[in-house]
């Protein structure tokens, strides 16, 4: 038979019964789940993957059935359409894949621990019960949960627990939900625990290998965030707790299963006596992301996955609107701007790049759907610019009123739309339709010609072949009111522009803010007039515009040697933190013509203390109890660069701090621990120290730690100690699947390690599939490859091994877009690296 792609059309599960008994040791799943629903059909399906199943009735009749494992179906036939209960029988096996039922590992006082957890989206729930595992298919589910318990351990899971007999936990039904949702925990956990004001029980849990004060941090953000949703959705929090545990490995960054939210340990653990800033804004934010998924995805759930971004998009500006007004200390909106505006404008002019909302019929291609730079940062990026434009007090009715009218179901994008437009008396859809469904984003070219100011919009391209004549409904957010709000023409033509320039006595500016996703290409006679009046515009101007002009130039649009020659010119007498990131990303970029120039590589060292060795002198290596929050982070940025400048001073300095610690290195100020070990790798290397690092990173549980002495290893200059670190890619035990891309992507980004990790890659690939394989994330070894190449020969070679592998959808996307990215990256150099290295050699 033909099996659809919907098996809801077949069968509504109603309510769920899950016994599970899972045994560690063996590493066996035994089950038993019941399903009450209505059958649509004569022949339902129901969603399995890797199950064993030995017996299945159907009201108490043992039944014959069959399973096609190419859909993922068990296949029921001769059912009379109607309200029915299901028993299904079953096995599977524990394994490792960090998807469906899945052991972590962990150790404590040299003695391996395990902790069995769960990750079930998109669809892996299928992995540990029969169900319909599609989000539409809401329904209820008791959980009853057996395994080898040792004395200690306790389980968790959505809803509180019931009672324990005879070594099974019960735990209370949930409200009505996704399979996706459904979650459980159990093992040895030590926990902190709170109340909000509304009553709800807040906890956070993490392994005993980690310190209890680790988790305060994270214990006061959740319950906090608990609150402030509260208020601002007007829509209570329905579950009795909002447990969030940490796991020893995860795939994911974070899971919001609703009630029981699970992390990696270093998006939720934290030494608040010695961490970064901008560690305290990650941790802040994921927490705040993750509870605000509790209405938006657990509350009211997309109908299907192509409306993912219902989910992702509104998670991820809302854990800004809210780390806003619970932390205003740590500047979030900066973070925004740093991060997820540079994320979505840089993947989003690459051709090939999918839309927000992209229609999804295959189920293997729904993992692709979550590209980070798109449904989350891009999404977030037209959620704030639909903020600005309705106003806060319209947002939070229109959300009341779409909770209150969805609650416990499904949605759609026009849902959303059509509540928020209500509640603005304004028609979102016409707006916000061409920011969703189309892919890429408008630059706005701007030009003088005969007193008139012309601005005209195109498809914004990083590569030079490409054309669209897509069209943008653009909030404009000029500096000058005079000019339109909105933008829904190819073509404006303003008249008397020199009259305008008079009146508003500045130089012209679109996208105020930086706040609406495009970009602007101003003519030289507006450009000379934003450059003479620079140091009068505030630090998100001069980022937007060095941002611009970064862009610009990926795109051949201008030349980079006309920004190397800017770049000294811009003065950041505060040390903005924004400044700093635009300036240190376009230095950064100009590596790449330099790679295999040793007179050209001393030329950007130049330039690279040309714009951090004043700001050096002003800030100190080391932290001073004034600082302001730019100074803070800024040291960091400021502090790499000297480094690669080859600053004698810092380098001798930080390697005085190295000895001084006496191995204590854990101990070093968080935010020059991560410079203080590279220049340690990079400029007084031995194969002690090496070795010191490398054992310190196979011990330490402190995930923050263990990332800055990853950053230090994969620095190496030594071919054979980055093939150690290379062999040890296979060694699960050593370096956590987690963990591998991080790896992967550091040497691969290292001159002397990239052929030891694309080697590796080709050889290994099997093995690579097999252990990440099943996760969301596996796609993104394809991009991370792309990233790093910048050569003929390395554009062919990756060719050659992924062209072969587009017939998984899953990677179809991703070996375009790299096909696409490192082609016009080669393109590039090969016209502009001789003016660049002139333009260095001029400084």
């Amino acid at each position: 038979m033909t099996v659809k792609t919907h098996f809801y059309e077949t069968f509504n599960p109603k309510d769920y019964d899950l016994y599970l008994d899972i045994d560690r040791q063996k590493k066996t799943i035994n089950g038993v789940t019941k399903i009450v629903g209505e059958a649509l059909e004569t022949t339902i399906l129901l969603h399995q993957k890797d199950l064993t199943i030995t017996k299945v009735t159907l009201n108490d009749t043992p039944v014959t059935f069959s399973v096609d494992n190419t859909k993922d179906a068990l296949i029921i036939s001769n059912v009379t359409p109607g309200k029915i209960t299901l028993e299904i029988t079953y096995s599977a096996p524990l394994t490792d894949t960090m998807m469906g039922i899945y052991p972590s590992y962990y150790q404590v006082d040299g003695q391996t621990k395990q902790l069995v957890g769960t990750q079930f989206e998109t669809s892996a729930a299928r992995q540990a019960f029969v169900c319909v595992d599609e989000p539409e298919a809401k329904a209820t589910f008791k959980l009853a949960l057996k395994f080898d318990e040792q004395p200690g351990e306790i389980a968790l899971s959505n809803m509180p627990e019931e009672k324990v007999s005879e070594g099974v936990h019960y735990f209370e039904r949930t409200v009505k939900m996704s399979t996706y949702l459904v979650a459980f925990v159990f093992g040895e956990l030590q926990g902190k625990y709170t109340t909000t004001t509304s009553g709800v029980k807040i906890g956070v849990f993490a392994t005993k290998a980690h310190a209890a004060t680790n988790l305060a941090f994270a214990l006061d953000i959740a319950k906090r965030s608990i609150e402030f949703y509260e208020n601002y959705y007007q829509t209570p929090y329905p579950l009795p707790h909002s447990w969030q545990v940490a796991l020893p490995d995860f795939s994911a960054g974070a899971m919001e299963n609703w009630g029981l939210v699970t992390y990696r340990e270093v998006y939720l653990l934290l030494d608040q006596d010695n961490t970064t800033l901008a560690n305290k804004q990650r941790v802040a934010t994921v927490i705040a992301h993750e509870l605000a998924h509790q209405w938006f995805g657990d509350l009211v759930t997309m109908k299907w996955w192509d409306d993912l971004w219902l989910n992702e998009s509104f998670a991820n500006m809302m854990e800004y609107v809210a780390i806003d007004k619970l932390a205003p200390e740590l500047d979030i909106w900066k973070a925004f701007q740093t991060s997820e505006v540079p994320l979505a404008l840089n993947r989003d002019a690459t051709a090939g790049v999918q839309s927000i909302y992209t229609p999804v019929k295959d189920p293997g291609e729904i993992d692709a759907l979550f590209d980070g730079a798109i449904v989350y940062a891009k999404g977030a990026r037209m959620l704030v610019m639909v903020r600005s434009l309705i106003g806060d007090d319209a947002l939070r009715l229109g959300l009341k009123n779409y909770f209150k009218q969805h609650q416990y179901g499904n949605a759609t994008g026009d849902d959303l739309w059509s509540a928020l437009g209500k509640a603005a008396n304004i028609d979102l859809k016409a707006i916000m339709e061409s920011w969703l469904t189309q892919p890429g984003y408008p630059v706005v070219k701007a030009k003088l010609v005969n007193n008139k100011l012309i601005l005209e919009q195109q498809r914004f391209f990083k590569s030079e072949n490409e054309h669209s004549e897509q069209l943008w409904q653009i909030p404009l957010k000029s500096n000058y009111p005079e000019l339109p709000a909105l933008m829904t023409t190819k073509k404006l033509v303003i008249p008397n522009y020199q009259e305008l320039r008079a009146k508003n006595k500045q130089p012209l500016r679109l996208n105020v803010g930086n706040d609406v996703h495009f970009i602007v290409d101003y003519d030289q006679n507006l450009r000379q007039n934003l450059l003479a009046h620079l140091a009068e515009l505030d630090d998100i101007a001069i980022f937007a515009f060095l941002q611009d002009l970064h862009l610009l130039a990926q795109a051949q649009q201008i030349s980079y040697a006309q920004i190397v020659a800017l770049l000294p010119e811009i003065t950041n007498p505060t040390t903005s933190n924004l400044i700093n990131t635009a300036l240190f990303a376009v230095a950064n970029d100009l590596k790449h013509f330099v790679t295999t120039d040793t007179n050209a590589k001393k030329n950007l060292e130049k330039l690279y203390d040309m714009l951090s060795a004043n700001q050096l002198e002003k800030l100190g290596y080391e932290a001073k109890p004034n600082d302001s929050f730019d100074q803070k982070m800024s040291r960091p940025i400021i502090l790499v660069a000297a480094l690669y400048a080859k600053n004698k001073a810092l380098m001798s300095s930080l390697h005085q701090l190295f000895v001084a610690s006496n191995g204590s290195w854990v101990s070093l100020a968080a935010d020059i621990r991560s410079v203080c070990l590279k220049n340690e790798i990079l400029n007084f290397n031995t194969p002690e120290t090496f070795a010191h690092l490398w054992k310190e990173y196979q011990t330490t549980t402190d995930a923050s730690y263990k990332a800055d002495l990853l950053n230090a290893l994969t620095s190496s200059q030594d071919e054979p100690q980055l093939a150690q670190l290379v062999k040890a890619f296979t060694a699960t035990d050593v370096i956590k699947p987690q963990d591998l891309r991080a790896w992967f992507s550091a040497i691969l980004a290292n001159p002397q390690g990239q052929q030891l990790a694309w080697d590796w890659m080709r050889q290994n690939w099997d093995w690579l599939e097999q252990t990440v394989g099943g996760d969301m994330e596996f796609p993104t070894y394809v991009s991370v490859v792309a990233k790093a190449f910048d050569q003929p020969q390395r554009l062919a070679e990756f060719k050659a091994f992924f062209e072969p592998k587009k017939a998984d959808s899953a990677l179809t996307r991703e070996i375009d877009m790299g096909l696409n990215t490192i082609a016009s990256r080669v393109e590039l150099l090969t016209k502009q690296h001789t003016a660049v290295k002139e333009a260095l050699a001029n400084l």
